[in-house]
């Protein structure tokens, strides 16, 4: 299970010691999704190394209008394992969710959001995850988080309906925000989402990365084709293509 999370300037901690409090929690690794206007600098491998954990590196795609996303998108595609955009427009949560070069739509029911069954159709046909992001549950109170609620179980119901793929997040901006896989799957069960659906969501940030992984590798030619390095002719081979 991986944790979404942002590292200062975005944040408040260092990655590295939101690595160390996820190692401690029991994830199997980090998503650093800074926003594309708050870079991070920092060493994955090093970080890696001295808290025994997968560091995954992302961008949070933030821009007022689409042909500007587009542009950010393609900028950081190559360079970033994880691509999200940031959701809640309803100009913004269309245009990622119809980009296949989009990994993530992150909370698409933020501010004057809205996500329907026409969108929920176009990101499983896409295959880009909509994202249930628990911060507002876990940190705020009164109406934003009874309305938070309601976003979360409006969006379980779209994503079940259309079989939409998704992940899931408590979105956190400090080390001091994070909260355990057992934690957070109780929380699913209290408002509605299940512990098995916090479970899949916290899980499929990792198979996200490592389907990147093998497609930014040299060994990748297309989906269902990969290189065979070992082979001295260096011929192709075909497999299951690649979601």
């Amino acid at each position: 299970m991986y944790a979404a999370v942002h590292a200062r300037p975005d944040g408040e901690s260092t990655v590295g010691r939101l690595a160390l409090t996820a190692n401690e929690y029991g994830f199997d690794g980090i998503v650093v999704r800074n926003h594309g206007d708050q870079p991070v600098s920092y060493d994955p491998e090093r970080v890696e190394s001295a808290h025994d954990i997968d560091v995954v590196s992302a961008v949070e795609v933030r821009a007022t209008d689409p042909s500007r996303a587009s542009g950010f998108v393609g900028s950081h595609r190559e360079s970033r394992t994880l691509v999200l955009v940031h959701g809640g427009d309803p100009q913004i949560n269309r245009f990622a969710v119809e980009q296949a070069a989009v990994d993530v739509l992150a909370h698409p029911m933020a501010g004057d959001g809205d996500f329907n069954h026409v969108l929920a159709r176009t990101a499983r046909e896409n295959s880009v995850r909509v994202e249930f992001n628990l911060r507002q549950v876990l940190r705020t109170g009164g109406g934003t988080r009874v309305r938070a609620l309601r976003d979360l179980r409006k969006l379980r119901e779209l994503v079940d309906q259309c079989d939409t793929p998704y992940v899931v997040s408590a979105d956190s901006r400090s080390h001091l925000h994070l909260r355990t896989p057992r934690e957070l799957c109780a929380l699913g069960d209290a408002i509605g989402l299940s512990g098995e659906t916090i479970e899949t969501g916290l899980e499929e940030w990792g198979r996200l990365a490592r389907r990147n992984r093998t497609r930014q590798s040299d060994a990748f030619v297309e989906p269902g084709v990969r290189r065979v390095t070992d082979d001295p002719d260096e011929h192709s081979q075909t497999g299951p293509p690649e979601e």
